[in-house]
């Protein structure tokens, strides 16, 4: 649903899907700089989840025409869910998850962790077996990322370890039941530390050519690389890398925990119930639009094209969901990528207490220690005031109520 009232302030340069949702002005004034540049391509679609980001908005949708902003994707190249429905329903579980959490956080590394050793994901049949051809692949080609040139020391070998771990922050396992009390795996995580150091790299090097075209008004946060430059395709080539090293981690994760399950529940035979939903909500996209081929950047948004399946997260103690896109031309087909955050991790940290983290979590085997404060529950946007908003970008398919979670 479109918010008239923020649209008269922007000249038809942003659109808002935010309902009747406030935006935070820091947030309003750093897309009213992004608006401004001159490499921009129709209008900015924001999504409900808006709120405050590095580089620009989180929950925005950005297109340009012979450019493209490295800040503007970030360093979490690729960052996105998968997500895919079990055969198993509600009384298959335990009264206690504790163990099955316990048997999860064993066999995918979190925070700065790596594997040890490459993850047996050839043990797990047909999809594991794909799997590993797809990551042998896939490290085949870094080294003919030209763009790693320019990064002064970088461990290839635990790059290579951190296909298959989760991270930090908001990167999140979760079992889920839906409408119909069947349980889902799903998660949230990326393209780790190489993407991070393949973002950085590009938003130096974009620094630079701006600086080489003479522009010295742009935010340096917002400078871009020029269509036809060297460094233009050196970060695109290293993009694309980044963007399908973080499917693949979280292809392999999606099997290391569906083994988890089948380790800490022996007696159940586990499969899976249709195709996995693996989506990015973070990354770079050539796309057609109004006639145009434009490169298109959802920072913080999912594409939602008709008929196409993605996911949309609430936070670690409310529901989420699975959904199918409408196809809504002037979002760019796009939806929201998650709740978003209504307040920053310092303020979460300063305002709530682990009391409040272990009543918003109630009913979810989860942690509940001074580590999460900053991703209790009511950091996070109203998810259901979230989804009225975009009515007209998706349509719901099953609605998912967590019942663990493990934070990176």
């Amino acid at each position: 649903m479109l918010n008239e009232y923020y649209e008269q302030g922007f000249g038809g340069r942003v659109k808002f899907w935010t309902g009747d949702m406030e935006v935070e002005a820091a947030a309003l004034e750093q897309l009213r700089r992004v608006s401004f540049l001159p490499v921009l391509a129709g209008h900015i679609a924001v999504m409900p989840d808006v709120h405050l980001g590095t580089g620009a908005t989180v929950g925005s949708v950005i297109p340009t025409q012979g450019a493209v902003i490295p800040s503007s994707v970030g360093v979490d190249i690729g960052c996105g869910m998968i997500a895919v429905r079990t055969n198993l329903t509600a009384s298959d579980l335990p009264e206690s998850l504790a163990k099955i959490r316990s048997q999860i956080e064993r066999d995918v590394p979190v925070g700065f962790n790596a594997h040890k050793s490459d993850p047996k994901i050839k043990d797990f049949g047909l999809t594991g077996m794909q799997l590993d051809q797809r990551r042998s692949n896939l490290l085949s080609r870094f080294g003919g990322l030209r763009i790693m040139r320019k990064v002064k020391s970088f461990e290839e070998g635990r790059m290579a370890l951190q296909i298959g771990t989760l991270g930090g922050g908001n990167h999140f396992i979760e079992l889920c039941l839906d409408q119909n009390q069947q349980v889902w795996v799903m998660l949230h995580s990326g393209s780790r530390n190489v993407g991070k150091t393949i973002g950085e790299a590009a938003m130096e090097q974009a620094r630079l050519h701006i600086r080489s075209l003479g522009i010295e008004k742009i935010d340096r946060d917002l400078a871009w690389l020029s269509e036809g430059t060297e460094a233009f395709d050196e970060y695109v080539e290293a993009l694309h890398w980044a963007q399908e090293y973080a499917a693949i981690n979280r292809d392999v994760m999606l099997v290391l925990v569906l083994n988890a399950l089948r380790h800490a529940l022996p007696d159940k035979t586990i499969w899976t119930v249709d195709e996995a939903v693996n989506c990015h909500h973070n990354y770079l996209s050539k796309e057609s639009f109004g006639g145009k081929s434009l490169w298109i950047t959802r920072k913080g948004a999912v594409s939602a094209r008709k008929g196409q399946m993605g996911i949309i997260p609430g936070s670690m103690g409310a529901k989420s969901f699975i959904v199918c896109g409408k196809g809504h031309e002037a979002a760019y087909c796009s939806c929201s990528h998650g709740a978003g955050r209504r307040m920053s991790r310092g303020e979460a940290k300063r305002q709530y207490t682990l009391e409040d983290v272990a009543a918003q979590t109630a009913g979810v085997e989860c942690r509940k220690d001074a580590g999460v404060i900053d991703e209790i529950p009511t950091a996070y946007k109203d998810i259901d005031a979230v989804m009225a908003a975009q009515a007209d970008l998706v349509e719901i398919k099953h609605v998912l109520k967590q019942v663990l979670c493990v934070k990176g």
